[in-house]
């Protein structure tokens, strides 16, 4: 088994907004039999994947496991679906391509999503008309409390938007819970998921009327790298605000008063907004207050353009939330998760 400890340890590099942060103790987790190291369960704990949906605000006073569990394979197989297993630590990206390379299609609206596979189902990650949810088939994690492995599967797992049992019940904030492996159902019936416009018009533009898996992939990849900054070179985490969820009357007087708001209905009745659009129309596309400002090229998305730190980005998160409040009366929330 690896070394298990290090003190004192540097997170700048551990998170791609590059925020400045030491942890007390941090453990690189390679292999999951290291999770039931009896002193791991005495000490508070944060349960790291990528850092690609974390705002460091200060040291972390405890242990950190960075999750980097390798592996991926195919578990098995039915008439209906492929069921793959891929290790927490694994880069989803990476994770992503390597199944429309085997030939298991079903994932290809969520490439080039930032982070690890572990953290995926947590967040219950989503784009272009999917979420992680619908592929999700269960999970390994260990128990700090019961110390013991348990599986989890879909059914428990109460996905929601950019949500799930594992924030709802506030396992991944307290440590309880680390992912060690996930399954992944993908339907051998594959149908393209073009239900966004932007992936259509991509399409459309390469001259691509009957999509394969493969050039849905690369067309996502395209339109995420036009809109989106780099975090090795522009360090940001992604889409920081969820888009907010109205009730429909509320969506209706503000569709007749903002004839451009893109609105799309909800299941339930209810509209979802897109804050990207409500955060450029505050006044904030490409606006920064000191370190830390929104993207030029998309304004979901908050970047640090240097020397940032946590209260840096509480401060610029504030002044868009006000900004979006006073002009539409509509509160922003965000997606990472603060420590």
């Amino acid at each position: 088994m690896p070394d298990l400890c290090r003190t004192g340890v540097d997170l700048s590099a551990c998170n791609t907004l590059a925020l400045p942060a030491r942890a007390t103790s941090y453990a690189r987790i390679v292999e999951a039999a290291q999770l039931a190291t009896p002193e791991f369960a005495a000490q508070r704990r944060f349960i790291l994947g990528g850092g690609s949906n974390l705002v460091l605000t200060g040291d972390f006073e405890g242990l950190v496991l960075h999750m980097a569990i390798p592996g991926r394979r195919l578990l098995s197989e039915d008439a209906d679906a492929w069921y793959i297993e891929a290790g927490a630590g694994e880069n989803w990206h990476d994770f992503v391509q390597w199944t429309l390379a085997q030939g298991w299609p079903g994932l290809e609206n969520l490439s080039l999503i930032p982070g690890t596979v572990g953290a995926a189902p947590i967040q219950n990650i989503g784009a272009y008309g999917l979420e992680v949810g619908e592929r999700f088939h269960s999970l390994t994690a260990w128990d700090f409390e019961k110390r013991a492995f348990l599986t989890v599967d879909r059914n428990r797992c109460r996905f929601a938007y950019r949500d799930s049992l594992f924030k709802q019940e506030g396992w991944h904030l307290s440590g309880r819970l680390a992912i060690t492996q996930v399954v992944f159902r993908l339907p051998k019936a594959w149908v393209a998921n073009l239900r966004y416009a932007d992936v259509a018009q991509e399409l459309a533009t390469r001259k691509i009327a009957v999509p394969t898996p493969r050039e849905v992939a690369d067309a996502i990849v395209a339109i995420r790298r036009r809109k989106l900054p780099d975090p090795a070179e522009t360090p940001n985490a992604g889409s920081f605000f969820h888009n907010p969820v109205v009730d429909a009357t509320r969506a209706a007087t503000l569709a007749a008063n903002y004839p451009g708001l893109p609105c799309y209905p909800q299941p339930d009745g209810r509209v979802k907004l897109a804050a990207g659009w409500l955060i450029e129309q505050a006044g904030w596309k490409g606006k920064r207050l000191g370190p830390v400002g929104m993207y030029e090229k998309q304004a979901l998305v908050l970047v640090n353009h240097g020397g940032a730190t946590g209260a840096d980005v509480r401060r610029t998160m504030a002044a868009v939330q006000a900004a979006v409040r006073e002009k539409f009366a509509v509160d922003l929330t965000p997606e990472p998760i603060f420590i």
